[in-house]
């Protein structure tokens, strides 16, 4: 059994650190996916006691070798897990996990005052479903917002007593008559935008009760909606919490990284006609534009059109000296272009002696070139990691394109300014610096032209008339 034990001194590496673990047959083909608090311990339980379920002990007899992915917590290994089984649909899965659904909200509409909860399992009742949803501690916590903005009843039987969430004024007490069937529904009916999404029907309603409730000067009231309007704003971090690592985590699995790509570079140029040619650097970390990290670079060593070389020119100057000392390393690099532009890529790190996955997307059908094989991969267009790598594409190409436009609205006052007597070499430099557009320059009159340091009047009138012959 040398495979069992080639297993035992695997396990015995994996760290005690959350994460996911993918299980193999002898073919390769991932058989189980599973995800732990600790990796150590919850894959080390397979092959320890005797009294196993029959299907486990059955998938412990086809494994061959075992792969993990780190996470930081329990529930980005969760979110990694539905994405991974969601790609693989491995065997065993089904065969041992088929008692497990990811949470649901449901509300129950058809109950006199309906209440919303987090269940398992959908049933052929009359009761809304809402998801499902990948981290149920995620969920929880959205749950306990959405019971301060909604104050729905959440207990199985009205009591004859008003509850400590009356109390909390997390519920309106609908068992002591305090809200009537009518102001209930009226809770139900904006949850229910809520829930679906109409953010701005919903800010409308509660305006417009708000508005009737301060003209029949129920202040109180009032002063509750407004509140409730202005918590609304908190909700799209909850949203975007969900979006943003179920991104991660599909992107980490498509690309098949060790590591979450949790701070991802992507790289673009821009040139036309060979001039001025630009290459910019953008940075997302989280998923979310992390703008102090933008660079931008103005190509020096290529006189031509020639996008590889360009590239080479700017992963080379990103990747040593002063840069390299003060950027932490991303986990990822993504390139404008098709299979040129990776190879080129891969090829100038590697003579850098830096080991950093790449891959490139292509404008055209949007493929994805990696650099472990030679075929591209295409997702579909609703991926969340797709939308995630476009996003950073398109940023790239916009910073990269806004430096190029500057570049050249600033050759275009230079070539202009050489027209103008009076105006040597060090004057275009102080103009230069003190304006940064033509439009600008030519609206100004002599007092304000005297203004800036080293123009005198003399020159001013020069500047001047010479925008009046245009």
């Amino acid at each position: 059994m040398a495979y069992l034990n080639h297993l035992k001194q695997k396990i015995k590496t994996l760290p005690d650190s959350p994460g996911v673990y993918l299980m193999k047959d002898v073919q390769g083909t991932i058989i189980y996916v599973g995800k732990a608090i600790s990796l150590k311990k919850r894959v080390s339980s397979y092959f320890t006691g005797s009294q196993q379920p029959a299907k486990q002990k059955i998938l412990v007899s086809k494994i061959q070798d075992i792969d993990h992915v780190l996470t930081l917590t329990e529930e980005e290994a969760l979110i990694l897990e539905a994405a991974l089984i969601k790609e693989h649909m491995p065997k065993y899965n089904v065969a041992i996990k088929d008692d497990k659904a990811y949470p649901l909200l449901r509300l129950s509409v058809n109950e006199r005052f309906p209440r919303l909860r987090i269940v398992r399992r959908k049933k052929n009742d009359k009761a809304l479903y809402f998801g499902p949803y990948t981290s149920g501690i995620l969920l929880r916590q959205a749950l306990t917002l959405i019971r301060r903005l909604f104050p729905l009843r959440a207990c199985n039987a009205l009591p004859k007593t008003v509850c400590l969430n009356y109390q909390l004024k997390q519920c309106l007490g609908p068992c002591q008559g305090y809200v009537d069937s009518a102001g209930y529904k009226k809770i139900v009916d904006n949850l229910l935008l809520f829930l679906q999404g109409k953010k701005s029907d919903l800010i409308n309603n509660l305006s417009q009760e708000m508005k009737r409730a301060a003209l029949n000067h129920d202040y109180e009231a009032a002063l509750n909606l407004r509140n409730q309007i202005e918590s609304l704003s908190i909700v799209p971090i909850i949203h975007k919490r969900f979006k943003i690592a179920d991104q991660i985590a599909e992107l980490q699995s498509v690309l098949r990284l060790k590591n979450r790509p949790m701070l991802i570079e992507g790289y673009d140029i821009s040139n036309i006609s060979g001039t001025d040619a630009v290459g910019s650097m953008v940075s997302f970390k989280n998923g979310c534009a992390f703008k102090s990290r933008y660079r931008r670079f103005k190509i020096k060593t290529v006189k031509v059109i020639d996008d590889y070389a360009m590239i080479k020119e700017v992963l080379s100057r990103r990747f040593s000296g002063q840069l390299l000392e003060t950027l932490e390393m991303p986990d990822l690099l993504l390139i404008d272009g098709g299979k040129g532009h990776l190879n080129i890529a891969s090829q100038t790190l590697k003579e850098l002696k830096i080991n950093l996955p790449i891959v490139s997307l292509a404008k055209k059908f949007e493929h994805i070139y990696l650099q472990w094989q030679e075929q591209p991969i295409a997702l579909a267009l609703n991926s969340k990691a797709l939308r995630l790598l476009v996003a950073i594409r398109n940023e790239a190409h916009r910073f990269a394109l806004h430096y190029h436009h500057g570049l050249r609205k600033k050759q275009m006052l230079l070539s202009e300014l050489d027209l103008i007597p009076g105006i040597g070499p060090k004057r275009k430099q102080i103009l230069l610096q003190a304006i940064d557009k033509i439009n600008a320059l030519k609206v100004m009159n002599v007092e304000q032209l005297k203004k800036i340091r080293g123009i005198d009047g003399q020159t001013a009138k020069n500047i001047i008339e010479h925008w009046k012959k245009y």
